[in-house]
């Protein structure tokens, strides 16, 4: 298999601007990720409907969803599922926090993310951005950036609070990008 210009991933860097795109909202209206803000964001893309573990995960973000948005963050989640799968699963777990849908895959290799096709018709039935966990600063760049080519490895999202109030109440700079 080649790879051509379209399929290649570009690595963001640690403290540069996080690129800005727009998704359609669960509930109406569209998303906007990126750019300048009133406050620090958390954005969570994972895999879908089709993913076991990413339910879990955003399980747990439900639960501590109230602590992330009394430290200051918006919290924002997306995929690239269709607005069917994403209702399903809002209506089954109850997740009340903004969920995106139909993420393209210019803006998943945009984020440098992984990007892998369905293992069958069964699993979904387009490709989808493997996890990715992004703390933006207010000024619209990168504090943290997580990513990872498969489910099962993704930030403790209590430590990764932890760590940014941390950050935010100590003014520490952006790591990493030396």
């Amino acid at each position: 298999m080649t790879n051509s210009h379209s399929n290649q991933t570009t690595k963001l860097q640690a403290g540069t601007a996080f690129p800005v795109f727009e998704v359609p909202k669960f509930g109406g209206g569209t998303m906007t990720v990126g750019g300048a803000t009133d406050g620090w964001t958390l954005l969570i893309v994972y895999r879908g409907k089709h993913c076991g573990r990413c339910k879990t995960y955003l399980g747990k973000l439900e639960h501590s969803y109230a602590k992330w948005e009394d430290a200051g963050f918006a919290v924002k989640c997306v995929s690239a599922d269709p607005l069917e799968k994403v209702s399903d699963d809002v209506a089954r777990f109850g997740w009340t926090f903004d969920i995106g849908y139909d993420l393209q895959e210019s803006d998943m290799r945009a984020m440098g993310l992984y990007v892998s096709d369905p293992l069958s018709s069964q699993e979904t039935d387009r490709r989808f951005a493997e996890p990715g966990i992004f703390c933006l600063r207010p000024d619209g760049t990168t504090q943290i950036i997580a990513i990872s080519n498969g489910p099962a490895a993704r930030p403790d999202l209590d430590e990764l609070l932890d760590g940014m109030i941390f950050t935010i109440n100590n003014d520490k700079p952006v790591r990493g990008n030396a």
